[in-house]
C-alpha cells in the first residue's frame, strides 16, 4: 500500500480529490476505439499462479497452453548458487519444506513439492498436488522449456543483488537468451547489479516508475522517460492518505488509478517504451488496460484471461472505449 502524509486538510482533499478523479476520468481521452487486433499482450505472472503451482514447470507449460505471450518467473539462489524459480522467503508458504531457499542445493529443491499448498479456484481447500509433487526448477530447466519465440520476464527477488546478477547472466550467457529476456525487479539495487551486462534489458526501477506515475496525478507534470523503457506497475493502487491534525491524524484508504490516459500520454512522448499493467484478472480491468493502450497486462490466470482476450477478438473489429469500466484489481 502506497501511504502518503500530507499536512493540513484542505490540501489533503485536494490530492484525494485528484487521486480519486483517476478513477473516474474514462480511459476514452486516449481513443474512443481500439483495434481487437491489438489487445494487450498477456503475460503469465509467475507462469499462471491461478491455474497451478506458481513457478513451476507445469505452470509454464500450462501458461503456453491457455496461450499467454509472456511468461513472468522469480528468480533465487540456491545454496550452491544454482538461479531456481521461487518467489516467498521460506519456503514453508508454498512447499512442505521449510526456511529460506538458499538454505537448499538446487537438486534438494526439485525434490521439494512446490505444489503443496496449492489450491485451484474451482475447488477451494483441495490441495492435488500433494498427491503429485512437483520440484523448484532451475532457472535453465525453464528456459529449455519455453520456446525461443516466447518473451521471458525474470523478476529477481533475493538480496544481495550482485552474485543473483552474475549467476543468472551465466544462465543467459551459456543459453544465448538474453535477446528474450528482460529482467524485473522491486530492488533498485539490481539496476547497479545488471549495469555491468550491456545486453541487460530492464525495466525501470519500481521506485522511478512510481515517481512518474503519481508526479502526473498529483501535479499534472509529466517527467518523461528515456526513450525504450520498460515499466510496469499495478492498474490500481490502494493508497492510504494520511491528515496530520493538531490534536492528532486521519487516515483515509481508497484505491487510485496510476495508470490513466495522462500517465499513458507521458510514457508515451518517449519512443519505444512498453508499458506493462500489473494485477489485471477480470474482463473489466483488461478492458480498461486495451482502452489505456498498454502493451501488455500482468495476469494470475491465463486460462481464464485468454478467454476474455478471444471473446473480444470474436465480437467486434473494434473495442468500444466509451463505456469502458475503470475497474481492476491491485496486485
Amino acid at each position: 500500500m502506497q501511504r502518503m502524509r500530507i499536512p493540513g486538510l484542505a490540501f489533503a482533499l485536494s490530492i484525494f480529490i485528484g487521486l480519486s478523479g483517476c478513477t473516474t476520468s474514462p480511459a476514452v481521452a486516449l481513443s474512443q476505439t481500439v483495434s481487437t487486433r491489438a489487445l494487450p499482450a498477456l503475460i503469465a505472472h509467475r507462469g499462471g499462479t491461478a491455474d497451478f503451482p506458481e513457478n513451476t514447470l507445469t505452470a509454464i507449460e500450462g501458461a503456453l497452453a491457455h496461450h499467454a505471450d509472456v511468461i513472468w518467473l522469480t528468480v533465487q539462489l540456491s545454496r550452491d548458487g544454482v538461479p531456481v524459480l521461487y518467489r516467498p522467503k521460506d519456503l514453508s508458504a508454498l512447499t512442505n519444506a521449510s526456511g529460506p531457499a538458499a538454505n537448499l542445493t538446487a537438486a534438494e529443491l526439485a525434490r521439494v513439492n512446490a505444489g503443496w499448498q496449492f489450491e485451484t479456484m474451482q475447488a477451494p481447500g483441495v490441495k492435488p498436488y500433494r498427491s503429485k509433487p512437483v520440484g523448484i526448477p532451475t532457472l535453465e530447466d525453464a528456459l529449455r522449456i519455453i520456446p525461443h519465440d516466447v518473451p521471458v520476464v525474470l523478476d529477481m527477488k533475493a538480496l544481495p543483488a550482485a552474485p543473483q546478477a552474475a549467476a543468472v547472466a551465466r544462465v543467459l550467457d551459456a543459453l544465448n537468451a538474453w535477446p528474450r529476456v528482460t529482467l524485473y525487479s522491486t530492488e533498485a539495487e539490481y539496476q547497479t547489479a545488471f549495469a555491468r551486462y550491456p545486453q541487460a534489458r530492464l525495466f525501470e526501477s519500481r521506485d522511478a516508475t512510481r515517481e512518474r506515475l503519481f508526479g502526473v496525478a498529483l501535479t499534472g507534470q509529466c517527467d518523461v522517460p528515456r526513450a525504450g523503457t520498460r515499466a510496469g506497475f499495478e492498474l490500481g493502487r490502494k493508497v492510504e492518505l494520511i491528515e496530520r491534525f493538531t490534536l492528532g491524524e486521519g487516515r483515509s484508504t481508497f484505491v487510485a488509478r496510476t495508470w490513466t490516459p495522462a500517465s499513458v500520454q507521458c510514457f508515451r512522448r518517449a519512443a519505444d517504451t512498453w508499458l506493462v499493467a500489473f494485477a489485471v484478472n477480470d474482463e473489466a480491468a483488461y478492458r480498461e488496460a486495451a482502452c489505456l493502450h498498454m502493451d501488455a497486462v500482468l495476469v494470475d490466470s491465463p486460462q481464464s484471461m485468454s478467454r476474455v482476450r478471444a471473446a473480444l477478438q470474436a465480437a467486434q473489429q473494434t473495442l468500444d472505449c466509451s463505456s469502458a469500466d475503470n475497474g481492476g484489481g491491485t496486485h
